[in-house]
């Protein structure tokens, strides 16, 4: 059973950073590309950041390039998102997601989301 659990969400001054954490079990984590994935209540979900699954590869949506940074530790199943630079828009549920076909397909899995409050 997958199970995606993130973690590190919190309120953060602009300007300010976090460091987003997402523990995976139930699948063989090395084999599977990783999103995180935000949602603002009352909009759509915006895709934030993909990692391939052996981490070389990475792509960021042009709101979070420059300042946002994903990695993963296949050896430990995490998956990461350090937050640098933070801005009010930022603020959003932060969820984890698996793609579903090595690194490509839909995701078919996620977290239960973590909570980033930008403000002052």
């Amino acid at each position: 059973q997958v199970q995606l659990v993130e973690s590190g969400g919190g309120l953060a001054q602009p300007g300010g950073s976090l460091s987003l954490s997402c523990a995976a079990s139930g699948f063989w984590f090395g084999s599977y590309g990783m999103s995180w994935v935000r949602q603002v209540p009352g909009k759509g979900l915006e895709w934030v950041s993909e990692i391939y699954s052996a981490g070389s590869v990475t792509w960021y949506s042009e709101a979070v390039k420059g300042r946002f940074t994903i990695s993963r530790d296949n050896a430990k199943n995490m998956l990461y998102l350090q937050m640098n630079n933070l801005k009010p828009e930022d603020t959003a549920l932060y969820y984890c997601a698996k793609l579903s076909s090595g690194d490509s397909g839909p995701f078919d899995s996620w977290g239960q989301g973590t909570q980033v409050t930008v403000s002052s």
